[in-house]
């Protein structure tokens, strides 16, 4: 049997995920059901492209279901009320300057469900997390980014 990757939240995060599974198991399930009852009495199933749209749908809650319940089975929740921050991990704000456009800018690292760059919410699983990992104020990182290699001074590193 394939061992299943552990999943890495913040508390936020798996309130977060919690809510969406109860959601979609007492809500959006009924609701499919119902598109696809009313669909079925529009009559032929073979040519009715509403119950086909509703069972696609059903496909998708069931799957993410059982996506939500994997990562919740194997969920590790980070406080980082009780972390030292020499170091920067998972749940950590790090202040970055990149040495080519010495702009600043900063990340907050996540896990990968949580992540969402438009928000400076990065996963631990990117390039630029993966290399920030364990990295302490004032070293410079090299990342091998998909746009190219950049160059970031750690310049702060915060809960």
């Amino acid at each position: 049997m394939m061992e299943e990757k552990e999943t890495i939240v913040t508390p936020e995060g798996l309130r977060k995920l919690e809510e969406e599974l109860e959601h979609l198991k007492t809500v959006r399930r009924k609701e499919v059901a119902e598109r696809i009852k009313q669909a079925k009495e529009f009559g032929d199933l073979m040519e009715n492209s509403e119950y086909e749209d509703a069972k696609n749908e059903q496909a998708f809650i069931e799957g993410r279901i059982q996506a939500l319940e994997q990562m919740l089975r194997n969920v590790k929740v980070i406080d980082n009320n009780d972390k030292r921050v020499d170091r920067v991990s998972v749940g950590c704000t790090v202040r970055l300057r990149d040495e080519e456009t010495r702009e600043e800018t900063a990340y907050t690292i996540v896990g990968s469900p949580e992540a969402d760059p438009s928000r400076d919410l990065i996963s631990n699983e990117s390039p630029v997390g993966r290399a920030l990992l364990g990295r302490r104020k004032g070293e410079v990182v090299d990342v091998e980014a998909p746009g190219g290699k950049l160059k970031y001074t750690v310049l702060q590193i915060k809960v």
